[in-house]
């Protein structure tokens, strides 16, 4: 699903700071190379420049997303982002793309899947593979699993049943907005907002009775809101997130074997452990299914 902000562009997020992992090396946490260039807090794996990528610009990689995001994109500010799932899985492909640094960019959600973003090489944004989607830009495969959160103020008494005449925020352009249309159908419009915190701050102020966003997003949320928010159940959607390119990218190939790595050297399942379950606060299995 995912994401919305107005366009505001960071500078080159840059790396060579000669720091290894996000933490000391433990076994499950494998020190970076010496000569792996890491890039802000992450552990960088795998062969540099082993998969070459196309870039519009030599030696960075161009990334537009709806940033941060707790737990994906860790930071308060677009240039304070050193850490996270996303960011250090970008971090992970564009050292064996043979990149040096990452230009990360803020745009909005809506604009990036409707491919009216301008150009760039690449994003992770939590993004919900969709046919809609693909039809005007390219995706990787699958990198993560998605399910739907329904986050509400703390203390709300909420259950599945509710759902139907309650009060629903999406956010626009996002799967969490055809969910509430067309598997939800509330008796009343949801409200609709262009980014994450302004509708986890309407749930906050009480002026919507629930958000429906990714259980990442919304547990992400959730865990920073000190005791404002809770996650009261998950909505199974059989939707993945994938790495999304311009439509024609020549990189599609490329990104997908390195996934095919990752996924093997076991990457994936380490930046999951590192960052989610850390910036979750809680067992995602432990939040009832909602099915509909």
């Amino acid at each position: 699903m995912r994401h919305t902000r107005f366009v505001a562009t960071a500078g080159v997020i840059a790396l060579a700071m000669g720091l290894t992992a996000c933490g000391s090396g433990g076994k499950d946490s494998p020190a970076a190379k010496a000569d792996s260039a890491p890039f802000g807090d992450c552990v960088i794996t795998g062969e540099a420049g082993s998969h070459p990528l196309e870039l519009i610009k030599d030696g960075v990689v161009t990334v537009k997303a709806d940033l941060p995001s707790p737990g994906w994109y860790n930071g308060d500010t677009v240039e304070s982002i050193k850490s996270g799932f996303d960011y250090c899985l970008l971090a992970n492909i564009a050292h064996r793309g043979g990149a040096k640094g990452l230009d990360l960019q803020n745009s909005s959600f809506d604009g990036l899947v409707a491919g009216k973003s301008g150009s760039f090489d690449l994003t992770l944004n939590q993004i919900t593979i969709t046919p809609e989607r693909t039809s005007v830009m390219d995706f990787s495969k699958p990198y993560y699993e998605s399910t739907a959160g329904v986050m509400v103020k703390k203390g709300t008494a909420m259950t599945q049943g509710d759902l139907a005449n309650s009060h629903l925020g999406v956010k626009q352009g996002t799967v969490g907005q055809m969910l509430v249309a067309k598997t939800i159908k509330p008796a009343k419009d949801p409200s609709v907002f262009p980014g994450d915190p302004e509708q986890q701050a309407a749930v906050a102020a009480g002026r919507i009775d629930a958000g429906i966003q990714d259980l990442s997003i919304v547990l992400g949320a959730a865990a920073k809101s000190k005791g404002a928010l809770e996650v009261v159940g998950q909505i199974p959607t059989n939707e993945s997130y994938g790495v999304m390119m311009p439509k024609g990218s020549a990189n599609v190939k490329v990104v997908n074997a390195m996934l095919d790595e990752m996924k093997k050297d076991g990457t994936l399942d380490k930046l999951s452990s590192a960052y989610l379950t850390d910036a979750y606060g809680i067992d995602p299995t432990t939040i009832p299914v909602w099915n509909f």
